[in-house]
């Protein structure tokens, strides 16, 4: 339901805040690594020298601090511009008018029963209407929770590649 996926969202948010949190503790250790490593505290030797991490172009697409990631986010979603058509009584009509506009049965005898059908038949296209207007909003959502779930993966996956290399850097300084 709806109330899941708003928990489940603010569960991924907090995730992608601490995945933030770690990519912020391991630039201060690798200055931390990087001076532990200089040479009589004052430089670092030619030799020992290490590249960031943080110039490499896939840091720099899963943290968004280069300039080729904000192109790519701003294309993902597209205006739409008209609407499915739906079918009434026979005839197309366009998707926004589908919601009381005409009549649902075509009238024979014009009595008492056939204004209780399209009364009922109206009020189930009421319901129709909110149970799609829920499921596209509930699609929205995992969409842009699945997003989420792979930024989380990208910045997991880069987070370990640089504790993995911080770790091959403080066993070699011991």
């Amino acid at each position: 339901t709806m109330t899941m996926l708003d928990e489940q969202g603010e569960q991924l948010r907090r995730v992608d805040q601490g995945m933030d949190q770690i990519n912020q503790d391991m630039r201060q250790a690798e200055k931390n690594l990087t001076d532990l490593s200089k040479c009589c505290g004052l430089c670092v030797c030619p030799c020992d020298r290490v590249t960031s991490i943080e110039h490499d172009g896939r840091y720099k697409k899963t943290w968004g601090t280069g300039s080729d990631n904000s192109s790519t986010d701003r294309k993902e979603g597209g205006v739409v511009s008209s609407q499915p058509t739906g079918v009434r009584n026979g005839q197309a009509v366009s998707g926004g008018s589908a919601g009381g506009s005409g009549p649902y049965i075509k009238r024979v005898t014009n009595d008492a029963r056939e204004d209780e059908m399209e009364e009922n038949l109206e009020q189930v296209g009421s319901i129709i209407g909110n149970l799609k207007n829920l499921a596209m909003d509930m699609g929205n959502e995992i969409d842009k929770q699945n997003k989420t779930i792979d930024r989380i993966t990208d910045k997991a996956d880069m987070n370990k590649a640089r504790i993995d290399e911080a770790n091959q850097r403080a066993n070699k300084l011991l």
